[in-house]
């Protein structure tokens, strides 16, 4: 029987080497880690939850499938996607034996050492699956083995997980026009409190969006509202809206390459939907109308008083041939610079000091956490900061978002942490990686004599799980 190296996951790992800052933060992470877990972000598909008998099944459509993180890597190596077992838009060849995706996974495994997926991973691996050995080529098939026996049995299943996970409240991500059967199959089960769609109308918004008018129909279909105006637009998302709010929503959320915010006329922006709907819009329109349609979703949040999220500077499906064969979503999505300073003073100026608004800034550009995003959450009574989101959701760049926001902005006007994952056996080591990082970063505090430990006990419980649910509304 072969001898293979076992995970090397110490008690106080992530933890600054200086013996009394590593104490202390232990002592911290100890006080938080077994909190319910607040999932008020991400991208479970929630179909998993609507029946207790659902299977996640193969560790193929477990681990690699779904998850960009770890496909994306692969890529960047040179595997093809049809190798990894992803489907082409065209129903073209794609490998169907996962054991063979699998072993190729385990071949490049070494390949996430040092990331957070490879954190991320030896966490689920070890902790979820019980899997003593690390992953290796050697062993590949033996642990598959393991995987699969185990996503066979009735503890395994998602309900089963959730409980286990100790999950609070976890919030999926659901187009407009989404009826939201699965939703409704988990509030008849009884857990329409703790999972809850979100309210995303990016495919409506965007006026560019491949198949925009088909969509628009199938906005007109969900709201019952023919929608052959800007005004009758208007009126249909604020009717689903309505309707997610009664399947217990909390949150809207919103992606944009840029923050900017303006606002037009009624006639402006009716003239604009009707070249939309008539095939005519360009490039200037859909920003006009974005800057736009981001103002009212702030005047909507005002009046239902759901959450506004607001996911800024990532340029979208850069890579055509992966969009063209696979669709959108594949790990081809690449940070872009943002400015906010004057791109969100038009709606900071009409809604900033309303604090019914709830308005959660998302941002894949580092260099404007300390240059502008802390000080606007710093000023504005409805802005709040979202955690380190997409690639920076990691050890250094928790790090680096800790030391430059929160001196200019507090901990109280950031909402904590969110895995935003569609990897579900993720969550758990998402959420410990956090309430460690941020144990260490507040430990930091107390041995340089900033904060002292009756504080420090606060702001961790704050950070892992208060922050959040206070951000988020939820009871």
């Amino acid at each position: 029987m072969n001898d293979y190296s076992k995970w090397n996951l110490p008690e106080d790992r992530y933890f600054d080497p200086d013996p009394a800052q590593r104490r202390i933060a232990m002592e911290l992470y100890k006080s938080a880690a077994h909190l319910p877990i607040i999932g008020p972000h991400g991208h479970v598909d929630p179909r998993l939850l609507a029946d207790e008998n659902i299977s996640f099944g193969t560790p193929a459509d477990l681990l690699i499938i779904p998850d960009h993180y770890v496909f994306r890597m692969l890529y960047s190596h040179g595997i093809p996607l049809e190798n990894l077992g992803i489907s082409r838009r065209d129903g073209g060849p794609t490998e169907k034996d996962h054991r063979k995706v699998w072993q190729i996974f385990a071949d490049h495994f070494y390949l996430f050492r040092g990331t957070p997926t490879g954190v991320w991973l030896a966490d689920e691996l070890s902790n979820v699956f019980g899997i003593e050995e690390k992953l290796t080529r050697q062993n590949a098939q033996s642990i598959y083995d393991q995987i699969e026996a185990k996503l066979k049995l009735s503890e395994f299943r998602p309900r089963a997980l959730f409980k286990r996970f100790n999950i609070e409240v976890m919030c999926t991500t659901d187009a407009v026009t989404d009826p939201l059967i699965h939703h409704q199959a988990i509030r008849e089960f009884g857990w329409g409190d703790k999972i809850r769609p979100t309210f995303r109308p990016d495919a409506v918004i965007n006026l560019l969006t491949p198949g925009w008018t088909n969509n628009i129909k199938a906005l007109s279909k969900a709201s019952g509202i023919t929608v052959v105006s800007y005004k009758k637009f208007i009126r249909a998302l604020e009717d689903r809206r309505a309707f997610f709010k009664s399947m217990g929503t909390i949150a809207t959320d919103h992606a944009s390459e840029t923050a900017y915010t303006a606002e037009l006329t009624p006639s402006a922006a009716e003239a604009i939907f009707k070249r939309a709907l008539q095939g005519k819009a360009k490039a200037e329109d859909a920003k006009r109308f974005n800057a736009h349609m981001i103002m009212e979703f702030a005047r909507m949040s005002i009046d239902d008083g759901l959450v506004m999220q607001f996911h800024v500077g990532s340029i979208r499906d850069h890579n055509d041939l992966i969009y063209h064969r696979f669709g959108a979503n594949m790990g081809a999505d690449i940070p872009s610079q943002s400015e906010f300073t004057q791109n969100l003073r038009p709606l900071l100026n009409k809604y900033g000091a309303d604090s019914r608004l709830t308005f959660i800034l998302f941002n894949l550009d580092e260099s404007t956490y300390s240059r502008e995003l802390a000080p606007l959450a710093g000023h504005y009574p409805a802005v709040k900061l979202g955690p380190p989101w997409w690639f920076y959701d990691s050890i250094n760049g928790m790090r680096r978002y800790f030391d430059r926001v929160m001196e200019t902005a507090g901990i109280h006007n950031t909402v904590g942490f969110n895995d935003d994952t569609r990897a579900f056996p993720s969550i758990p080591a998402r959420h410990d990686l956090w309430r460690r990082v941020s144990a260490n970063w507040i430990a930091g505090l107390v041995a340089r004599g900033i904060v002292d430990i009756e504080d420090a006990k606060e702001m961790i419980l704050d950070l892992a799980y208060r922050l959040a649910k206070k951000a988020y509304k939820i009871p």
